[in-house]
């Protein structure tokens, strides 16, 4: 699939200028708390800039009165908040370089929850807390009113894309916690592409920030599909992602709902009659102490108690238990998941196979993720597989490319081959490539004890001939070892020579 060419001039440059000014404000907080800080910002401009849009719009209409919260509602652009005076950003801006400007954003805030009931508990406050800069604070609402953030046409999206941009800088910065709020972008797109949410219920039990969701509604709206179509459900229980994942769908807008408050999946299933359609997660990798020893006779464990010690097992079949009787699930998990034997994981996995859930499995490369260096796979799980008793295993451990010194990244050819891959298995139409792909029936999974691993089954790619005889070959090879053997016991006896002329001598 082609990537999308950005035509919005304001894009060049733009998230990153946002971001360093933004990242002024952090002083003596550290990431994760100012995290909130920026990210509460923006989400304060967007809704700032969608509701004084339609203030103006009403204000030219002799019938309309642009102080009803009532003609706010269920506008044809789509969600828009009502804010109320006293918080729209012109009263923000008018207060930017005042001592008081962290009350004034705090309490805009809480006006606009009082005004916004799906918005109460949701946004961040104490934006007056002492070791947050003034000064700063009103130099980024200024660089924020100096931009035009609301645009028309396809490019709406000038803050979801700040707000992602955002979000996945803070992913760096915080390493090793990053993965309870950021799914890099490219595994969501890779998850998004071979499920193709077209239409239906759309369920995340772990949902982070929300970005199993947007690049769902990016999916649609690049397949000139309907937004309405999807519906949209979450959970997450930690309360500051829980947050964050409400103002970017938000942001986006989505409607979703993401339960009543953050919760525990496991212990407080916020949506425990959906049936989804398409289940997209990215589950802590193999957490312990997740509660096992209360839930031993919990209704989700069909194919068997998942270990007290490690939690794959349990998310899995948390997922296959919401899953509609035509939908589709697409996991990330740590690849121990794949072979594991321990704590009865293997007879779990041996049971889901048999029940010819698993549509596909792939390996992908390591350094992927800013929270560990470990290699993960994607597992894609469906009720209704086009491809009965048959089994997809990809090895993409050679995809992508480095962009940092510590980071890798699926390309958007990669995630295209990938995808496409997953098209034909399922038209019937493909052909296995040695190293890459390959198609197993259930009988071949059996004769490896059930264990997933995509390398069993794909086999090593064949090399290329280049046309030199071996013998040649061998002779020219040992000749350049021969070579470098000399070479390597001219360099010992020089660094002896060195090391004897300050006194060192080395027998």
């Amino acid at each position: 699939m082609a990537k999308k060419k950005d035509t919005n001039t304001a894009s060049i440059g733009f998230e990153e200028v946002i971001w360093r000014a933004a990242d002024k404000l952090r002083g003596n907080l550290d990431a994760s708390e100012y995290k909130g800080v920026v990210l509460g910002l923006i989400f304060l401009k967007y809704i700032s800039d969608k509701f004084e849009a339609k203030f103006a719009e009403l204000s030219a209409d002799e019938y309309a009165d642009p102080e009803d919260k009532d003609e706010y509602e269920g506008a044809e652009e789509g969600r828009i908040f009502f804010v109320p005076k006293g918080a729209r950003w012109q009263d923000i801006c008018n207060k930017a370089h005042s001592p008081e400007i962290g009350l004034v954003i705090d309490q805009a805030l809480h006006l606009i929850e009082q005004e916004n009931p799906k918005l109460r508990g949701v946004l961040p406050s104490n934006y007056a807390r002492p070791e947050l800069d003034k000064r700063r604070l009103g130099d980024v609402v200024d660089l924020f009113t100096n931009v035009q953030m609301l645009t028309s046409g396809d490019e709406k999206d000038i803050l979801g894309r700040v707000y992602e941009y955002c979000l996945q800088k803070f992913a760096s910065m915080e390493g090793k916690n990053a993965g309870e709020f950021y799914t890099p972008s490219c595994i969501v797109r890779t998850l998004v592409e071979v499920l193709q949410p077209y239409r239906g219920r759309v369920y995340d039990p772990c949902c982070g920030s929300g970005g199993m969701f947007v690049q769902s509604a990016k999916f649609v709206q690049n397949h000139q599909k309907e937004l309405r179509e999807i519906s949209i459900y979450g959970q997450e229980a930690n309360t500051g992602t829980w947050k964050m994942a409400h103002m970017n769908t938000a942001i986006r807008g989505l409607e979703a709902n993401l339960g009543t408050a953050a919760a525990d999946t496991f212990f407080d299933d916020q949506h425990p009659l959906l049936k989804a359609d398409f289940i997209m997660a990215n589950p802590p990798f193999n957490l312990s102490d997740w509660g096992a020893d209360k839930l031993q006779n919990d209704k989700r464990w069909q194919y068997g108690i998942p270990p007290a010690g490690n939690a794959n097992f349990a998310w899995m079949q948390h997922m296959i238990h919401h899953l509609s009787p035509i939908g589709r699930i697409g996991l990330v998990l740590a690849n121990g998941a794949l072979s594991s034997q321990t704590g009865g994981e293997g007879l779990i996995r041996q049971h889901i196979v048999e029940a010819d859930l698993v549509e596909g499995i792939i390996a992908l490369p390591s350094q992927l993720f800013y929270s560990t260096g470990i290699p993960v796979s994607l597992w894609f799980l469906s009720r209704n597989k086009q491809q009965a008793g048959k089994t997809l295993f990809i090895d993409a451990r050679n995809m992508g490319q480095m962009v940092t010194r510590a980071l890798r990244e699926l390309t958007q050819d990669d995630i295209s081959k990938i995808a496409d891959t997953f098209d034909a298995f399922r038209k019937g139409e493909l052909d296995d490539e040695k190293g890459f792909c390959a198609v197993r029936t259930l009988d071949d999974i059996k004769a490896q004890d059930f264990i997933l691993t995509p390398g069993r089954y794909v086999g090593i790619a064949e090399q290329e001939d280049d046309g030199e005889p071996f013998a040649e070959k061998m002779q020219r090879l040992t000749s350049e070892l021969s070579d470098l053997f000399t070479e390597s016991h001219r360099l010992e006896e020089e660094i002896k020579k060195q090391l004897g002329s300050i006194g060192f001598e080395m027998k």
